[in-house]
C-alpha cells in the first residue's frame, strides 16, 4: 500500500486546462495526472461534460489551496435556448416541455438581466451533485425521483448580451460560486414569458484570478508537449500563489518565519489590518497563507512545503 501511496512525480503548481465537451471534469483531471506523473492532483470546481473552458488543476502541494478557487467568482459564455424546457437544463436531457417565442425587445431583455442580477435566490436543479439525505440529487433524478430542495443565496455581478436572435440569446455571465448557469436560462425563459429555456452551449472563460484565457491548454497540447519530455510540461505550471493573487504579500522575518511555522500567530510591522494575505520568507519564498486576526497578528492558516 505505501508502494502505491509513493507512485508518480511530487510535483506541484497550477494549470489552466480547457476542458473539452463531452469530458467530465474528472476525466479531465485523470488524463492531466497521467500525463504530468503527478503523485497527486485535484481540481476547483466541476464543469459539466457539455461545457467546455477553463478548468485549474492543482498538483501536488497546490491541492491545499484549491478550496479558495472553489470560493471564487466565475465566468461564463453560455448560449440559451428560449422556449423549450429540458430535464436536465441543457441538450443531454429529455424535452419537457416547449412553448412559441414571440418577438422579444431588448428593453424586455434588459429588464430580466436586472431582475436577476446581484443577490438573488436559486433553486438548485434536480441534475446536480447537492445531496439530499446522504444522496446525490442527480441520482435520484435518474430514477425519476424529484424532491424539495432549499433555495442557495447567489450572486450575479454582470449579465451582458452579446447576441439575441429569434429564440436564442448568447450571454456573458459574471457570477459567484454555486451558481447555476443551467437555472439562470430556465428562469430567464420563464421572465420573458417563453415558459422557460436551456442550455445549448457553455464555456467557462475565467475562474477568480485567472483572467487570461490564452493561458488555457488543452489535452491534446498537453499529450505532445509531454512526449518532449516533462520539462516542457513542467513549464506550464502557475506557482501555487497565483490562485491568490489578489491578496496582499506580507514579508516575515526569520524568526516570525520560525514561530509562523509552529503555527504561532505573529505581529508584523506594517502589515495588512484585516483580511486574508500571502506569506513569504524574506522577498521571495513563499510560504503560504494567513490571515489577520483582531489584534493585529497574523496567523498562519494554510502552509505550504515548495
Amino acid at each position: 500500500m505505501a508502494n502505491r501511496r509513493s507512485r508518480g512525480r511530487n510535483i506541484s503548481g497550477i494549470l489552466l486546462l480547457d476542458k473539452p465537451v463531452g469530458v467530465s471534469s474528472n476525466g479531465a483531471l485523470q488524463r492531466v495526472k497521467r500525463i504530468f506523473n503527478a503523485r497527486k492532483a485535484g481540481h476547483t470546481g466541476s464543469l459539466d461534460p457539455l461545457a467546455s473552458g477553463m478548468l485549474p488543476i492543482c498538483l501536488g502541494e497546490a491541492t491545499k489551496i484549491s478550496g479558495f478557487l472553489l470560493e471564487a467568482d466565475k465566468y461564463y459564455r453560455v448560449t440559451i435556448k428560449l422556449g423549450v424546457k429540458t430535464a436536465t437544463g441543457d441538450t443531454e436531457g429529455d424535452v419537457v416541455g416547449s412553448w412559441p417565442v414571440v418577438d422579444i425587445a431588448e428593453q424586455d431583455l434588459q429588464r430580466a438581466f436586472t431582475e436577476f442580477s446581484g443577490k438573488i435566490d436559486q433553486l438548485p436543479p434536480m441534475y446536480s451533485a447537492i445531496k439530499k439525505n446522504g444522496q446525490a440529487l442527480y441520482k435520484l433524478a435518474r430514477q425519476g425521483i424529484e424532491v424539495e430542495r432549499d433555495t442557495r443565496q447567489i450572486t450575479i455581478h454582470s449579465i451582458e448580451l452579446l447576441h439575441h436572435e429569434g429564440d436564442e440569446l448568447e450571454l456573458d455571465v459574471h457570477c459567484s460560486k454555486g451558481t447555476y448557469i443551467r437555472t439562470l436560462a430556465d428562469d430567464l425563459g420563464v421572465a420573458l414569458g417563453c415558459g422557460g429555456g436551456h442550455v445549448t452551449a457553455l464555456r467557462r472563460l475565467k475562474v477568480g484570478p485567472f483572467a487570461d484565457a490564452t493561458k488555457m491548454v488543452t489535452l491534446e497540447q498537453l499529450q505532445a508537449l509531454g512526449e518532449q519530455g516533462m520539462a516542457e510540461l513542467d513549464a506550464l505550471l502557475m506557482p501555487i500563489e497565483s490562485a491568490v493573487a489578489q491578496w496582499p504579500d506580507v514579508c516575515l522575518s526569520r524568526d516570525s518565519v520560525h514561530y509562523v511555522r509552529k503555527g504561532q500567530a505573529v505581529f508584523v510591522p506594517k502589515a495588512p489590518t484585516h483580511g486574508w494575505v500571502k506569506l513569504y520568507s524574506g522577498q521571495e519564498s513563499f510560504l503560504g497563507v494567513g490571515h489577520v486576526l483582531d489584534d493585529g497578528r497574523i496567523a498562519p492558516k494554510r502552509l505550504f512545503n515548495v
